[in-house]
């Protein structure tokens, strides 16, 4: 990438150099460090969510096993091509969502989406733990006869802090490791619940109507909306991946990665939930499975997916985000980030009751979520025409200091719209949040220095 390519008034280019484990900038990333293999691997070890099992258990009695396969199908697609969209500023400048942000929302300004994105990472990082603590604990009880829920949680959430002070270096090599027994594990999981529930899947979940109306478009929604904050803050990800990989590449590698593991998940919720009427993962799987043996390796996958998982989505957003607003560095805000995620108490999040619970936050945080991806893809394709000057984005007396009045306004619109529709939160925001952030930004005399 040569100096014109990076925008006028640009600095010059950081001299490459290979970075340690842990040492993580905001600074424009030279090296990448992800070729193509390598980050289909990650988003596939990092998209194993059982969020998306809760949402496929929270559909029984609205879809059948078709429509929900379709509407996750559909959830995905868009993903993949947000993705690729949102990500293209990262991907080519080598700057993460918080820098991103800067010349649409101003450097204060930035605090917004960086608390929009933060709150449900962490909710999101304690939920996930306490999933992965209890699969642990039911291997110890199966194995040993010691069980301690707590124990194991505290334990757990510890060693997912020391995984991800490691940064990109140690999640790229525990993403690659981790996506073969994943998905090894995703197929088995699923072949074993149709083995066993069979019938009951048969009678309750294909056998029946269900619906192609609204509920279905709400169960895109949903599970598109579970990986809505990934679509926000991509380009964490995408200044990783190497220069080479162009826009139609990097669509299949998302949608490779995404569409099986939310496939598995999400059907496999469905299907359990459907034949049992349980929704605990961890209740489902030690009654799915009746060999020894292979529950023991089916709760470790669990809680190894929720490893993936966390480190990738969960903890490395919320830690650029503490690294832009308090210049802390990354260990120390994955450090914090680790354990805040301890004050979301998970354990009220897992219960029975708790899927449409679960359903409803998604909804909400959505709402917030789409108009800041649709001001961030208007403000980079629309306003910047895909140029960016970087030496403003990294100047804070400069013309992007402060908050831009344009972006906050554009974000209200698209909020007040998406709970006003909240079952498809996420499609509802995009165009009021867009169409707003675009006139505000050609006619609001308080934003008008945002277009330097």
């Amino acid at each position: 990438m040569t100096q014109t390519d990076l925008g006028a008034g640009a600095p010059p280019l950081i001299a490459e150099h290979q970075k340690g484990l842990g040492e993580e900038s905001l600074a424009p990333q030279q090296i990448r460090i992800m070729d193509p293999w390598s980050y289909l691997f990650a988003w596939l070890g990092g998209c194993v969510s059982i969020g998306t099992f809760t949402v496929g258990s929270g559909l029984v009695g609205t879809l059948n096993l078709l429509q929900t396969f379709v509407a996750i199908a559909i959830g995905c697609t868009v993903i993949g091509v947000a993705l690729m969209i949102n990500g293209r500023a990262g991907h080519k400048y080598g700057i993460p969502f918080m820098v991103q942000a800067r010349s649409a929302f101003g450097f204060s300004g930035t605090r917004l989406p960086a608390l929009v994105r933060s709150v449900p990472a962490v909710v999101w990082f304690g939920f996930q733990s306490w999933i992965g603590a209890g699969a642990l604990n039911l291997v110890s009880d199966t194995m040993f006869g010691y069980s301690n829920i707590w124990a194991f949680f505290i334990g757990f959430q510890f060693l997912q802090i020391g995984l991800s002070v490691l940064g990109f270096h140690g999640i790229k090599w525990l993403e690659n490791i981790g996506s073969v027994f994943i998905i090894g594990s995703l197929i088995y999981m699923f072949f074993s619940v149709i083995n066993k529930y069979g019938a009951e899947i048969s009678e309750n979940l294909v056998n029946v109507d269900g619906t192609w109306g609204a509920p279905f478009w709400g169960a895109t929604m949903l599970f598109l909306g579970i990986y809505s904050t990934m679509m926000l803050n991509v380009s964490d990800y995408s200044r990783e991946l190497r220069h080479e990989v162009g826009r139609v590449r990097q669509v299949v590698i998302y949608a490779n990665s995404i569409l099986p593991a939310t496939l598995f998940m999400g059907l496999i919720g469905l299907m359990v939930s459907g034949a049992t009427g349980e929704v605990d993962p961890i209740k489902v799987f030690s009654s799915a499975v009746d060999n020894k043996l292979l529950l023991v390796v089916t709760l470790l996958f669990i809680a190894f997916a929720q490893v993936t998982t966390n480190i990738l989505n969960n903890v490395v957003p919320p830690a650029y985000a503490l690294m832009d607003v308090f210049k802390l560095n990354f260990r120390t805000s994955a450090v914090l980030v680790g354990l805040l995620a301890f004050c979301t108490f998970p354990w009220m999040l897992v219960r029975d009751e708790s899927a449409a619970g679960l359903s409803l936050f998604i909804q909400t945080y959505s709402a917030f979520l789409g108009p800041i991806f649709a001001i961030l893809v208007v403000d980079y394709y629309v306003i910047r025409k895909q140029t960016l000057n970087l030496q403003h984005l990294y100047d804070e007396t400069g013309p992007y200091q402060g908050f831009n009045p344009a972006a906050v306004i554009a974000t209200v619109a698209g909020v007040v719209t998406a709970l006003i529709f909240s079952s498809i939160s996420w499609y509802a925001s995009l165009i009021p949040a867009g169409v707003t952030y675009w006139l505000l930004m050609k006619h609001l005399p308080a934003s008008r220095r945002f277009l330097a």
